[in-house]
């Protein structure tokens, strides 16, 4: 399998397209690419049986899919995990090394890095972490940028993004932080919110809200 198509598995999963639909364009902010360009890997996808996908509506994974991206998921979050923890990588740093190490990790390896770090549940950026048979924790699809006006969540997890994790450093934003939402600006802006710890106000882009999850 390529690395492309691994990343599609990866970001399917990392949506919710395990227990629900995802839609095209989710895909494509994710990823930073075209929307043409998803639904041409969606295509391919589909006829290797990893997604199901009806035209002109959204994606899931099969039970094929789902295997596949449960082991990439794991070998990538527990490298992270490893990374930053032991290593004490910068967040931002640790997924184009974790990228590389997961395709050279072995099942054995994995399982021995698992034992290692203890088991732990979730990445450093709050991703699930699936255990040695795909079972793992539920997780919020709920995005910052859903959240209406004047809600108070909590932030639960970032996408697993080289450039967002970058993005994300420069705002100072953190997993567990308690946010209110103060406006959504129109026509695709930045996306005002109230870190309620210290009354820090950010602007968060309307590209990131929809890859930084959140629940109540």
């Amino acid at each position: 399998m390529t690395p492309i198509k691994e990343d599609y598995l990866k970001i399917i999963f990392e949506l919710g397209g395990v227990h629900k639909k995802v839609s095209n364009k989710g895909i494509a902010l994710s990823l930073g690419i075209a929307a043409g360009s998803v639904t041409e890997m969606i295509t391919k996808l589909t006829e290797e049986k990893l997604v199901s996908h009806e035209p002109y509506a959204s994606i899931s994974l099969t039970k094929k899919g789902l295997r596949y991206a449960t082991e990439l998921v794991r070998k990538h979050r527990l490298w992270e995990s490893f990374l930053v923890q032991k290593l004490h990588y910068d967040l931002p740093d640790v997924h184009p090394e974790a990228e590389v190490l997961e395709h050279e990790t072995s099942d054995r390896l994995a399982n021995s890095l698992d034992e290692f770090l203890q088991y732990p549940k979730y990445c450093p950026h709050g991703g699930v972490i699936p255990d040695s048979e795909g079972n793992f924790n539920d997780i919020s699809h709920v995005s910052l940028a859903d959240v209406e006006d004047g809600h108070v969540v909590t932030i639960e997890r970032f996408i697993d993004n080289h450039e967002l994790l970058i993005y994300l450093a420069s705002t100072d934003l953190h997993i567990n932080d308690e946010v209110k939402l103060e406006k959504h600006d129109p026509f695709e802006g930045p996306i005002q919110i109230i870190r309620l710890s210290d009354r820090a106000k950010m602007n968060i882009s309307y590209k990131a809200a929809h890859n930084i999850f959140v629940h109540p």
